[in-house]
């Protein structure tokens, strides 16, 4: 799967001169956990989390203790997002794989990541959701959809799905293994590829 494939399109995004104001109210209006921070050109010049907006803006409860509190905390909090936002934003290419999105956000912790064209615009986010959803497809569907493009390629392969494992019957050869490997890896929700038992009784390596 590519990027692209997956990415949520149209994104919700927020203007470096904006109130935080009103980036809390776009994180609470579409149930996200950041914003891409764009120029003019949709060029990204930073991201804004939860955790940006919520610092140094909770005031705290005079209930939660018998003694009083001392001057609000929040009275120097910085009313704008380029003042709360962080400037270097990890994004990633439209074009990349999605594996090696998974792998970023798994090893930097981000829930989501701005996707980008060749000019550094934004074109789009892949969010954890956004793969989750890919992976979560039915059986049917990815097995149509694996089929369907098996049948463009001019073959006669079949494939059939269980739990997003597909199982390929017909290439024959390393070479025509190797082309339906790389072709059922591009559909969304393809966790495995294996082929079903060989004239040598063994069956394919799982991908």
């Amino acid at each position: 799967m590519l990027v692209r494939e997956v990415m949520t399109k149209e994104p919700v995004t927020v203007r470096v001169d904006a109130h935080v104001k009103e980036a809390l109210r776009l994180l609470d209006l579409h149930s996200i956990t950041a914003l891409p921070v764009v120029a003019d050109d949709l060029v990204i010049v930073g991201v804004l989390s939860e955790a940006d907006l919520i610092r140094d803006r909770v005031l705290p409860d005079v209930r939660s203790s018998i003694l009083p509190h001392h001057a609000s905390h929040t009275a120097d909090a910085i009313e704008t997002v380029g003042g709360v936002m962080s400037p270097r934003a990890i994004t990633i290419s439209e074009a990349a794989d999605v594996a090696e999105a998974a792998d970023l956000m798994t090893s930097t912790g981000v829930k989501s990541l701005p996707v980008v064209d060749d000019g550094h615009r934004l074109v789009g986010v892949l969010s954890r959701r956004d793969i989750v959803h890919a992976l979560a497809r039915l059986d049917a569907d990815v097995e149509r959809d694996v089929n369907a493009l098996f049948e463009s390629l001019g073959t006669s392969w079949l494939a059939t799905a269980d739990e997003g494992s597909i199982v390929i019957t017909g290439p024959v050869g390393q070479k025509e293994r190797a082309l339906a490997r790389a072709a059922a890896s591009t559909v969304a929700g393809v966790v495995q590829v294996r082929f079903s038992e060989d004239t040598t009784g063994h069956l394919g390596e799982p991908h």
